[in-house]
């Protein structure tokens, strides 16, 4: 069974989400080792999964505030 993929991470720069073991962007442990996955919400935006066809409910569909978390709501850096 795979693990639930969230649709708006609080701080999705410090995991890689190429496979479902998540690891720490510092640990990897899949591939060479040298790159971690990025979210699609570091690619695309907070909407990303509105792009993708994907209906939120539930948990998930909260109101996420990204300037709660130090982001800017244009980009997904700090």
């Amino acid at each position: 069974m795979t693990k639930k993929f969230p649709i708006k991470p609080a701080f999705p720069e410090r995991i890689c989400w190429g496979c479902d073991k998540y690891c720490p962007a510092h640990d990897l442990a899949r591939g060479n080792g040298s790159e971690r996955r990025q979210h699609p919400i570091e690619l695309s935006g907070e909407d990303w999964y509105k792009e993708w066809g994907i209906e939120v409910t539930g948990p998930d569909a909260k109101n996420f505030d990204p300037s709660e978390h130090g982001y800017s709501k244009n980009k997904n850096t700090r």
